[in-house]
């Protein structure tokens, strides 16, 4: 499902994985039953083919991870969180089209 430029995330690699990157992270927390999701992932997918090399893209299922989700304070699904060092730059709550999501990441570049 994800192509081999996003990575899929796990409670286990979280942290480690937004904290130790040295490029900014766009996470996309998603679940199989949500609709506006599936939708969003094709945008996902060509927002981490077009900033490849610049920012790195995951994905996190929010049912097999709640605690991340939780403790992020991801109540509403999609939601794409950018990442620095760790720390939290941005969140996009609901759908988005490419050049929205673009926008987002380039203000932060």
């Amino acid at each position: 499902m994800a192509g081999d430029k996003i990575v899929v995330l796990q409670e286990e690699n979280f942290k480690e994985f937004i904290g130790e990157s040295a490029a900014p992270v766009l996470v996309d927390f998603w679940a199989e039953w949500c609709g506006p999701c599936k939708m969003i992932a094709p945008v996902v997918e060509e927002v981490a083919e077009e900033f490849e090399g610049k920012v790195r893209v995951a994905k996190l299922d929010v049912d097999e991870n709640q605690d991340v989700a939780a403790s992020l304070k991801v109540i509403s699904i999609p939601t794409l969180i950018l990442f620095k060092g760790g720390n939290e730059l941005e969140r996009s709550i609901g759908y988005k089209t490419k050049d929205e999501l673009s926008r987002i990441i380039n203000k932060h570049l």
